[in-house]
């Protein structure tokens, strides 16, 4: 039913768009956040964008784009050097003050909202609309609730297996069950052990893992410089991933991005906890 609902949302906003006045398109696009750059180039957009943040690093050619910002904040000095006629922000992730300083410099902003999976396809046809590349954002989007149903076919009815979500290893960190990361743990059929933790993304102690005895310890792998101290999980051995070595390694770049290639990662995580799931139903 949930899928139904979310491909008649997405089929309601393409009459719309059908019906829309036509309107002049942006031919100079900054893009604040990586996952926007990722679709606007998979609605066949991103020859448009001008300047992006760090980390925009896919496809091969986002990393020639010029850069004006990141994580901290951008510089609107670079932003108004490129003239562009649309920046588009990420609503969840760039400053709000960065965002007011835009809008007060009379340039044309519009958001990208991602804290839940199923909005993806309509941030695809958002931007569609966006750059009059409808035809192809509607592909794209069929193309990725068609993909999220199969892996919620294949395995929502498998037996159940607790597993931990390392999302930082220092300061330790998880996620409960109200974040889009639970939200992929789902679809593979496993049950998150800190669900029910009061914060969205909490930081906890060893003996708090060790405490929920999960089966799987999920370690997401970033691209980065300058990569993150590694917990030496093999000193806890009461804990029964450790015990029998279950630790699945993602990729982050693709899981923690909302983008059409988000799904590649979520196949690669099931797909690594089914095995999990099988090697512990081959002791019983």
């Amino acid at each position: 039913m949930l899928i139904k609902r979310i491909l008649a949302s997405v089929l309601l906003l393409v009459s719309s768009l059908v019906n829309a006045q036509p309107q002049q398109l942006p031919k100079r696009i900054i893009a604040l956040a990586p996952h926007i750059v990722e679709n606007l180039y998979a609605i066949g957009a991103g020859e448009r964008i001008v300047g992006t943040v760090e980390h925009a690093d896919y496809p091969e050619a986002a990393k020639k784009i010029p850069r004006i910002g990141g994580f901290h904040g951008i510089q609107l000095e670079k932003v108004l050097a490129l003239r562009p006629d649309l920046v588009v922000v990420w609503k969840n992730g760039n400053k709000e003050a960065d965002i007011e300083k835009l809008k007060a410099l009379g340039i044309p902003v519009a958001y990208s909202t991602s804290k839940d999976i199923h909005q993806v396809p309509k941030e695809l046809m958002k931007l569609g609309e966006l750059t009059g590349r409808e035809v192809q954002a509607k592909l794209q989007a069929e193309k990725f609730l068609s993909e999220y149903q199969q892996l919620v076919d294949t395995y929502q009815r498998k037996e159940a297996l607790d597993v931990f979500y390392q999302l930082w290893p220092s300061p330790l960190m998880t996620i409960n069950g109200k974040t889009w990361i639970h939200q992929t743990l789902t679809i593979c059929g496993v049950r998150n052990v800190f669900a029910d933790a009061t914060t969205e993304y909490p930081q906890i102690s060893l003996e708090n893992v060790i405490a929920k005895h999960p089966q799987a310890i999920v370690i997401p792998n970033e691209r980065a410089e300058k990569q993150p101290p590694k917990v030496d999980w093999q000193l806890w051995q009461e804990i029964p991933a450790v015990k029998h070595q279950q630790y699945i390694e993602v990729d982050a770049d693709l899981l923690h991005r909302f983008s059409t290639r988000m799904l590649i990662g979520v196949r690669d995580m099931c797909d690594k906890l089914h095995a999990s799931r099988t090697y512990y139903g081959k002791r019983q």
